[in-house]
């Protein structure tokens, strides 16, 4: 199962990395930084928590599980031209009915530039028109299947810490994707929601995957092979993959490289 969205930092490319390091762990599974979930979408774990901090996505997850024929009807009404992006785009997602919400959030990311969702310090969706000939703004094959997938978790909309808080339990496997630490002056395409991850983000997360070891949780994280990534887990297994860059202004940088930080229970 693909996302049904496209995201940028997505973990389709990494999923041969990741899913052979996922342990047989004896809880549940927990994503807090949900994002696209692709690793949630291809691995289907039968009992899981799913969360993110933005409530426009988790509005897309909780509409596909309950209304996904709703949302497919009005995804059928849209069409791929720069006028009716532009116009949808400026519809505000909080007034509308939650499906119609949810349907507006597929369509700007099928057709916007490169599938990148950003909004600005308001929150307001603002990337431009992706300018593609002929989109799948509704593919009802996946936002079925995504459905019946998704019925299998517990979404909601939290921040990590309070996810983990209300949670995680010993057993439990968690994988952490955060925003990227930037490795070049391309790189900050983290404002998926209007707060910002800064660097003393990084070394709260750093420390919750400590107390998450501790409490006898298996932790796999993702980050950019960063310096401070090599700082803040250097107590743990620490593995780096070549990765492509789906989003970047240059050639030479859609090359990169990944961290795959390992901590399970001593």
């Amino acid at each position: 199962m693909k996302p049904i969205l496209k995201w940028a930092g997505g973990k389709s490319q990494l999923l041969s990395e990741l899913i052979p390091r996922i342990p047989n762990y004896p809880g549940k599974y927990i994503e807090p930084f949900f994002g696209g979930g692709a690793l949630y979408l291809a691995y289907q774990p039968d009992k899981a928590v799913i969360a993110d901090s933005n409530p426009e996505i988790i509005n897309l997850y909780h509409q596909v599980v309950d209304n996904v024929d709703a949302v497919i009807d009005k995804l059928s009404t849209y069409e791929n031209t720069q006028e009716m992006f532009y116009k949808v785009r400026s519809l505000e997602w909080e007034k509308l009915s939650c499906e119609e919400a949810a349907a507006r959030t597929i369509y700007l990311n099928k057709t916007c530039f490169n599938g990148l969702y950003r909004v600005n310090r308001k929150g307001q969706f603002n990337t431009p028109f992706g300018r593609y000939k002929n989109p799948k703004i509704c593919d009802e094959e996946a936002l079925r299947e995504a459905s019946r997938i998704l019925k299998k978790a517990t979404i909601v909309c939290s921040d990590y810490l309070m996810t983990l808080k209300n949670y995680a339990e010993p057993g439990d496997f968690i994988f952490l994707d955060p925003p990227y630490i930037p490795v070049t002056e391309w790189g900050d395409f983290k404002r998926y929601t209007k707060e910002q991850f800064y660097e003393d983000d990084q070394r709260a997360l750093a420390a919750e995957v400590k107390r998450l070891q501790r409490l006898g949780c298996y932790v796999i994280l993702t980050n950019s092979n960063h310096p401070l990534v090599h700082e803040l887990y250097k107590d743990f297994k620490i593995e780096v993959v070549a990765t492509k860059r789906a989003i970047s202004s240059k050639s030479e940088s859609r090359k990169g490289e990944d961290a795959i930080v390992t901590a399970f229970p001593k």
